[in-house]
């Protein structure tokens, strides 16, 4: 996810839908992986492993790709070993930017990750540098029919949302991280269908982007960041105004 909100205006500068799916799954077998690595492959005693196959349920992940990581993470298709590391800095505008990999080769990380920084625009910065700025959140975003606020509240408030969002069409539902098995629950009950799930990070504050140009230089270094291999999630806490998203939309 990249922007804390107007999930529409940003989706619009992504890759194709079927790639966008292809990552996520590419991410969540990898967070699999690490759970059953750790804490073994009975999700009823590995809280962990519980909320990865609840996000993979939540993106429709087949069964068969849910089972191989969960084999890769046990042993059974050969050891994998990687490593979680949370990379923080900055982009165009004054944009804080968080990156979250997991990797199994910490000096290409590192090294991709500083040099899709430099091409960008941005800049690395320290351990700490803008982590503060964030807190964790269950996220959830739904389009279509289901992107209804009064028909989302019967099914989520139960379950523990704190906030639903609704803006042309995309429905976005936050709520605290220890909520999002029992969100994921009652939306797989109701069989609504999601877009996005998981426990990302989220702004405590947005920057603002008035500046077309510096809207596509974000854009970018956050789409060529999500498309290294080794990286799972980028945040940034950055917001389109409204004329600057109608100027990229035109553009596309």
């Amino acid at each position: 996810m990249s922007g804390h909100s107007k999930w529409a205006n940003i989706k619009n500068k992504k890759a194709a839908a079927d790639k966008v799916r292809g990552k996520a799954f590419s991410r969540i077998g990898k967070e699999i992986m690490v759970a059953a690595k750790m804490g073994g492959a009975d999700p009823n005693s590995n809280p962990k492993l519980r909320s990865a196959l609840a996000a993979a349920k939540a993106v429709n992940m087949p069964n068969v790709n849910i089972d191989r990581a969960i084999k890769k993470g046990m042993g059974e298709l050969g050891d994998v070993t990687f490593e979680e590391i949370v990379y923080e800095g900055y982009a165009a505008g004054g944009v804080a930017v968080i990156v979250e990999c997991l990797t199994d080769n910490r000096n290409r990380s590192i090294s991709d990750v500083r040099m899709t920084f430099d091409r960008n625009g941005g800049n690395l910065a320290g351990s700490g540098a803008v982590a503060r700025m964030f807190q964790r959140q269950a996220h959830f975003v739904i389009t279509g029919e289901w992107a209804d606020e009064d028909k989302l509240m019967e099914i989520t408030l139960d379950a523990g949302a704190d906030d639903i969002q609704v803006e042309d069409g995309v429905a976005e539902i936050w709520a605290a991280p220890e909520n999002f098995e029992a969100l994921a629950k009652a939306f797989e009950d109701n069989q609504v269908p999601t877009e996005e799930a998981g426990i990302v990070r989220k702004p405590d504050m947005v920057v603002e982007i008035t500046d077309a140009a510096v809207a596509r230089q974000v854009i970018r270094l956050v789409d060529r960041m999500e498309e290294l291999d080794d990286v799972q999630q980028v945040t940034a806490n950055y917001e389109l105004s409204e004329a600057v998203a109608a100027e990229l939309a035109e553009e596309e």
